[in-house]
């Protein structure tokens, strides 16, 4: 192995970062740092710190960012209205950027060579960690142990443990866990019964929505207020970003709204299946749609439509710190300057519908769109020469065709 004077490794202090860094340490024999960031995940961070001073860890970071995570990073997105394969709010891909961010930070803080994750071999996480510390910094090494070690199995890792006195928490034993990523955005779960596409997800896999069957059967009225297309305010009350998505979620949770169960296309060629559960993006997305409705221009909001899928694939394979993205970003954000207003929707059974809108930069004029008389001069005759116009290739095409 190369030889290693120190490693940031991002740890949350389960079973497999657990292991991952006693393997660091025995395989570099080297100084290893562990980064584990707080966005929101619901979990008490307190044990990795502990877990982490077991192994005999001195530097140890819990770094709190969630502020971070929603404002410079889920708000940005959601001004796209950015959805992969027309359905996925990307909650975990948007997360790997921020933490790759830090790694990198840490790293040059402490004087690491190497960075080193918890991904495996066949999902996305991997190639959102590597591109995004590729374009950071090229110079520090990465390592990826489920690529580099001889573990094949999850019989072999728990042996690994008990080998080295990695303490195994019961639900660790036997059947191989649920797979759950969480943040402040989202919670996904995947593997056991969810690996057929064909078996419905047991109740049980859900944990931050209700079933919408048993939602409150009263409809909740809310209104979020925007400026310059981000979110500031629910009825009437500023927030912090990360406030903010955290009232929508509980919000949202009550009324069962924000499920998906997708099987999406992996950027590195497999597909699979996940349940994922995102009640205030949700939300947010519907609203900012909302307020886009009436402050966009048509051809503007044309534009926004055909590049969002490019935007959100550049995301979901790990191209954040991309170029592209960025150009995108750009042309994104500078749609958004009159992007401002309120929003008022309804939350009930797992929908949340926009029932009004408002806005001081309303591009929507009653006195255009009335059936009845306008005290805007509007000729309706103009439209007998825009439909010709409009129809003149139409004809050429026709009478080439004999038609």
């Amino acid at each position: 192995m190369t030889k290693l004077e120190k490693i940031v490794l991002s740890y949350s202090g389960g079973l497999d970062t657990s292991i991952i860094l006693k393997w660091l340490q025995e395989t570099y024999g080297c100084e290893v740092v562990t980064f584990t960031a707080d966005l929101g995940q619901g979990e008490e961070l307190e044990p990795a710190r502990a877990k982490a001073e077991m192994s005999g860890v001195n530097d140890i970071r819990i770094v709190d960012l969630r502020e971070e995570f929603v404002s410079d990073f889920v708000f940005p997105m959601l001004r796209a209205n950015a959805l992969y394969e027309g359905q996925y709010l990307l909650g975990s891909s948007i997360a790997r950027p921020l933490i790759a961010k830090h790694l990198v930070g840490i790293a040059r803080e402490v004087g690491a060579h190497a960075v080193a994750h918890g991904a495996t071999g066949k999902g996305n996480d991997q190639v959102r960690f590597e591109l995004a510390v590729n374009a950071l910094d090229p110079s520090i090494k990465i390592i990826a142990p489920w690529r580099q070690w001889n573990i094949r199995s999850r019989m072999q890792l728990l042996e690994y443990a008990e080998k080295h006195h990695i303490p195994v928490p019961s639900d660790k034993r036997g059947e191989a866990p649920f797979s759950i990523d969480a943040n402040l955005l989202h919670t996904s779960t995947e593997g056991k019964i969810l690996e057929n596409p064909a078996e419905v997800a047991p109740d049980h896999v859900y944990q931050r929505t209700v079933d919408p069957v048993d939602a409150p059967d009263t409809p909740e009225i809310i209104t979020i207020g925007f400026e310059r297309g981000d979110p500031v305010s629910v009825n009437g009350k500023s927030m912090t970003p990360a406030a903010l998505l955290t009232e929508l979620n509980g919000l949202g949770g009550r009324h069962g709204i924000g499920r998906l169960d997708l099987v999406e296309n992996r950027f590195i060629g497999m597909k699979s299946r996940g349940i994922y559960e995102t009640p205030g993006g949700t939300i947010l997305l519907t609203a900012h749609r909302g307020i886009e409705s009436i402050t966009l221009d048509r051809a503007a909001a044309h534009l926004k439509d055909e590049i969002m899928p490019r935007y959100a694939e550049l995301i979901y394979n790990g191209f954040w710190f991309a170029p592209e993205r960025e150009m995108l970003q750009a042309l994104i954000d500078q749609s958004q300057t009159f992007v401002s207003g309120e929003v008022t929707l309804r939350l009930y059974k797992e929908s949340a519908s926009v029932i009004s809108r408002t806005s001081a930069c309303s591009l929507y004029s009653a006195d255009l769109v009335t059936f009845e008389e306008s005290a805007i001069a509007y000729d309706h005759h103009d439209a007998e020469g825009f439909i010709r116009l409009n129809g003149l290739r139409l004809r050429s095409w026709a009478a080439r065709n004999g038609r």
